[in-house]
């Protein structure tokens, strides 16, 4: 079973969908969360520690990640999709963006 996080600002539009429309893959666990302080669903240390594979939606989350999370997301591999927030949730789009980009990310 693999386990993959996505992560985007708030939790609202990206993750969420991520998470929607990779939920139902075989062999995969998935579970999304938001960087800030205002999100919906907070990532903590315990959901970067049981992610596989954590993919954030823009390079700017990766630095917050980092300066965040530090010693915990040192040893775990951070992959950004650079998507810009300029989509609704569960976006056509935005659907086709993620299916091109992520499974052949996750081996």
């Amino acid at each position: 079973m693999k386990k993959v996080l996505f992560l985007c600002s708030k939790n609202k539009l990206r993750s969420p969908t991520a998470e929607a429309i990779f939920n139902n893959v075989d062999d995969w666990e998935v579970y999304s969360a938001g960087i800030s302080n205002d999100a919906e669903v907070h990532v903590s240390v315990e959901d970067i520690e049981w992610a596989d594979y954590i993919f954030v939606m823009e390079k700017a989350h990766k630095k917050k990640l980092s300066s965040k999370f530090g010693r915990v997301i040192r040893d775990q591999k951070v992959i950004s999709l650079d998507i810009p927030d300029d989509y609704e949730y569960m976006d056509k789009k935005l659907i086709e963006i993620l299916q091109s980009k992520v499974p052949g990310l996750v081996h």
